[in-house]
């Protein structure tokens, strides 16, 4: 290791060490342990310009053990990733600044994903490494290799103990993901001590069994060994690679080293005074890096900036031999993609007046749809018979088809949804999944960082009530419409009909920021004659009494139509129904809007859902009533539970008349 490259990798702890020790909070142990790695992979192996962070074409860097992100910052701020300046880096883990505690996508310039819940970052990884394979398929002509990079991922061992990390790999070796490096932290220490009180597996005969390559690193700070293992992952272009490096955490501080208390704490004044003594750091002042070690850095990225320069050079000249291609370069990477897709789709509106379930009127919108948005990509938990979400004629995507748009991803819902983050995160795709939406509880915490980076990835959910009937309450879900309608910048969309069904497409399809979830029955529903687009808006009258309501009636999906038929039992009172199809877009209408829907004055209102009440109380308030679940469901034939529940015109009626 040349003087200057040990300067690099030292500067890293350095600035991680200092940024920990003044917010007097934060993990110094994964910088510290990963700084070697971390450097050589950044300097001399990953296409990336800190010039131009979107570069279409750029390597992926995912940081999944997200506690660590000082490194990730160091990174950033050495090569001189959106101006992150040493102020910046100074103010980690403070309100407002650029360096928060774990890594944010769209905070942080150069950060590629939101990580921290252990685990995540690995599906991410494998999420954008299919998206590169799908891409390249589309766009790659000879000597035009346009889409063509790789996705590499750091980890340890708390990533490979989570579940989800078995998920994704399992289904990365069966595609054949030959551009996904996973570098893995290891140094056999969690939280609670050594790893040997709780994973002693052996981690890389696993990966062997995952189809992955398998390369071991003895020395995490041997910059030589360790891009060798780089370069010899990338000449696998059959298997994903898994690059085992053996590290220390705490590495260079004496007192820390190879323990857990350097895993999660800062290191102290005279611990970091220690580390800077131990590394022969030229100064003690805080946050100090010598003028030739950013000269150096900057010099690295000069060139990485020549390596794009030769790409757009390239592109440039495919955009001119192949004018079609450019077109649809275009079209895969417009914003307003799905707008534009619905504009040109002539029957995206269509109505039957035959009853049919939501299921399978969403399955028919989705190959409406598919001629006319030609990155519209995705699949199913093996249930895409059931889901509906198949686009026929559009070929399997899979390690030998890598342009099919129907993914499989097996029954693994938790890591299904990673998957679907990183291709949305990778750019010029856009992509659905699905599941049953009882199992909506396997994809939450993935949908939550759906949520939480704005990512607008759309969520097929069906068999959404106690109409899934014979399979009983453990398929019957009743609290989930609750926990996701909770979860902020998440918009859930459970509509009565072809007409709402469609409403709920185009909400997805077209929403810039926000995840979409459309709730779907089994059951064949009865077009509704007031349905409309107003379902856009989230809340609508469909169907009206003359002047002012005596009671309004509030549903969503399948209890609309009880609603309407309740409301012919009530006669001599003027009531209103509601549908409510997406509670989180009424929200985001205007004041003027929800008064002239739901009128404050008019306070006898009933809520009805085959689900839980929870979130209803703020439509139905003080002097409203519920017909909801109180319980679980049960196993028998849909229509005998809903009436064994409840949900009948004549109940319906008889709250009414209780208030």
């Amino acid at each position: 290791m040349s003087n200057i490259d040990t300067m690099s990798v030292n500067a890293i702890r350095v600035l991680s060490a200092d940024a920990i020790q003044k917010a007097n909070s934060g993990h110094p142990g994964l910088p510290l342990g990963c700084a070697s790695a971390a450097y050589e992979l950044w300097a001399n192996h990953m296409n990336h310009n800190p010039a131009d962070p979107d570069w279409a074409n750029r390597d992926r860097f995912i940081l999944s053990g997200g506690h660590g992100s000082m490194l990730l910052y160091s990174l950033l701020h050495l090569f001189g990733y959106g101006n992150l300046s040493k102020e910046d880096v100074m103010n980690f883990r403070q309100h407002g600044s650029k360096t928060p505690g774990h890594p944010e996508y769209g905070h942080t310039v150069g950060v590629e994903a939101t990580t921290g819940p252990l685990g995540a970052g690995m599906g991410m990884a494998v999420g954008m490494a299919i998206a590169e394979k799908h891409l390249s398929s589309v766009f790659n002509k000879e000597n035009y290799p346009v889409v063509d990079h790789y996705t590499y991922v750091l980890g340890g061992d708390g990533c490979m103990m989570e579940g989800i990390s078995s998920e994704v790999f399992s289904l990365a070796g069966t595609l054949g993901l030959g551009k996904l490096i996973v570098l893995y932290d290891s140094n056999q220490i969690s939280i609670e001590g050594s790893t040997d009180i709780a994973f002693t597996e052996d981690v890389k005969k696993r990966m062997e069994a995952f189809h992955f390559q398998t390369i071991t690193v003895e020395d995490g700070n041997d910059l030589e060994a360790i891009g060798r293992a780089i370069e010899e992952a990338k000449a696998d272009t059959e298997h994903p690679s898994f690059i085992t490096i053996k590290t220390q955490i705490g590495y260079g501080c004496p007192a820390k080293q190879g323990k857990a208390s350097a895993h999660g704490e800062p290191l102290g004044a005279d611990n970091v005074t220690a580390l800077k003594e131990n590394l022969g750091w030229p100064s003690m002042d805080p946050f100090y890096v010598p003028e030739e070690v950013y000269s150096h850095y900057q010099k690295i990225a000069e060139d990485k900036a020549e390596t794009e320069a030769a790409w757009n050079v390239m592109f440039a000249a495919y955009c001119q031999e192949y004018p079609d291609m450019e077109e649809l370069w275009n079209a895969y990477h417009d914003p307003d993609a799905g707008e534009k897709a619905i504009e040109k789709c002539e029957d995206f509106w269509n109505r039957s007046e035959k009853a049919d379930a939501t299921r399978n009127l969403s399955g028919q919108v989705l190959n409406r749809l598919k001629n006319y948005m030609p990155n519209l990509i995705g699949g199913s938990a093996d249930l895409a018979p059931s889901n509906k979400t198949n686009m026929s004629d559009m070929g399997d995507f899979s390690k030998d088809n890598g342009g099919g748009r129907n993914l499989h991803f097996g029954v693994r819902e938790l890591g299904m949804t990673a998957i679907g983050n990183g291709m949305m995160l990778h750019g010029g795709l856009r992509t659905y999944i699905a599941t049953f939406f009882v199992f909506s509880d396997y994809t939450k915490p993935m949908a939550r960082l759906s949520s939480l980076m704005g990512v607008p990835l759309t969520f097929v959910f069906t068999h959404d009530s106690i109409g899934v009937g014979e399979d009983g309450p453990t398929h019957e879900p009743i609290e989930q419409l609750a926990m996701l309608r909770a979860m902020p910048n998440f918009h859930v969309f459970r509509p009565c009909d072809e007409t709402e069904t469609a409403a709920a497409w185009y909400s997805a399809l077209t929403s810039k920021k926000t995840p979409t979830a459309l709730v779907l029955t089994r059951q064949n529903l009865t077009p509704m004659p007031g349905s409309s687009k107003e379902a856009l808006k989230g809340g609508y009258v469909i169907d009206d009494c003359e002047g002012t309501p005596e009671i309004i009636l509030i549903a969503s999906g399948s209890e609309v139509e009880l609603a309407v038929n309740a409301k012919k039992l009530l006669t001599g009172k003027k009531v209103r129904v509601v549908s409510m199809p997406c509670m989180d877009l009424y929200e985001e209408q205007t004041e003027e809007y929800k008064e002239s829907v739901l009128p404050k004055a008019v306070r006898k209102r009933v809520a009805v859902e085959a689900l839980s009440d929870f979130g209803w109380g703020k439509y139905v308030g003080l002097d409203g009533t519920y017909v909801t679940m109180k319980g679980f469901g049960a196993s028998g034939p849909a229509n005998l539970l809903f009436e064994h529940f409840g949900f009948t015109a004549e109940n319906v009626a008889e709250a009414a008349r209780s208030i």
